[in-house]
């Protein structure tokens, strides 16, 4: 009896605090198709390319390659990037920024464009592995601004055995400091979103759902594309019990959202997902 009481005390705190949300169910019948003829940007957590040997499966890092060429997007954001892949991806991706610097001990950040990127910069994180990076991409005489975020990990092991062994207590103060480290990033993003005069696309993992402070602050006046053109749940972790969004593409008003779309391939604890769209004709 003790012990399931704990288990319920121990699985509400994360709920509460994490996965909690009312309805997110997109009710739409069909996905619109990601169109070749718009922009095409994805974002993937790619958890290291399983350099660090999460998964016995050596192939993993050349299957998530091999997904990224074949997908084709025009612009792709990494996060928990893999310095060794960048050969590979250099074949289909003339311009890109990986951030940070090579001293710098945090989770490294890839963009690959096919256009020509004009400028970079990062967004530094206090007292944290994880990071935000930037780079300004010249598209149709015009330019636009590409953000990639990384935000504070919770921490959790996605898995309600390991959750319930966990006192609540200690649980609950680790989520807490998190959620305080992650509202202090994504007022940094916001912050840094006014400044900009380029249109803008924000992708990322945001380690929070869209119902969450977090997710607000950063998204603002942007559109999610999954809310534009998703269908049913848009699930981007794997969390086993329970379809969590926590990675995002946001877009300015100047952009016309033609197609989104989540994947169902296991080659990392995210899903990746990717979001077509052109810019609006001022009429």
């Amino acid at each position: 009896m003790a012990k399931n009481k704990r288990i319920l005390l121990s699985a509400l705190v994360l709920f509460l605090g994490y996965f909690l949300v009312d309805s997110f169910f997109e009710f739409s019948f069909k996905s619109d198709e990601i169109s070749s003829e718009d922009l095409k940007v994805m974002s993937y957590n790619a958890r290291g390319f399983n350099v660090n040997g999460w998964s016995t499966d050596k192939k993993i890092g050349d299957e998530i390659i091999d997904f990224v060429l074949e997908e084709n997007p025009d612009i792709i954001c990494f996060q928990e990037f893999s310095r060794i892949r960048n050969k590979q991806l250099k074949h289909n991706y003339k311009y890109s920024f990986v951030a940070p610097d090579y001293k710098i001990k945090k989770a490294v950040q890839g963009i690959y464009s096919k256009f020509p990127i004009i400028n970079t910069g990062v967004l530094s994180f206090a007292n944290t592995g994880n990071n935000a990076s930037f780079a300004d991409i010249a598209y149709k005489n015009d330019t636009i601004r590409v953000y990639n975020l990384h935000l504070e990990s919770l921490k959790v092991v996605p898995d309600m055995e390991t959750i319930s062994n966990e006192e609540s207590s200690k649980l609950y103060g680790r989520i807490t400091k998190s959620f305080k480290k992650q509202q202090d990033q994504a007022k940094i993003v916001q912050e840094h979103i006014k400044g900009n005069l380029y249109k803008t696309i924000v992708c990322g993992d945001f380690n929070n759902n869209q119902y969450s402070n977090v997710y607000r602050t950063i998204k603002g006046g942007l559109q999610d594309t999954f809310n534009e053109k998703g269908v049913a749940y848009g699930r981007t972790y794997n969390f086993k019990y329970y379809p969590v969004r926590i990675d995002f593409i946001l877009v300015s008003s100047e952009f016309n959202v033609t197609g989104h779309k989540n994947y169902d391939i296991k080659l990392s604890d995210h899903f990746p997902v990717m979001a077509s769209f052109n810019l609006r004709i001022n009429k």
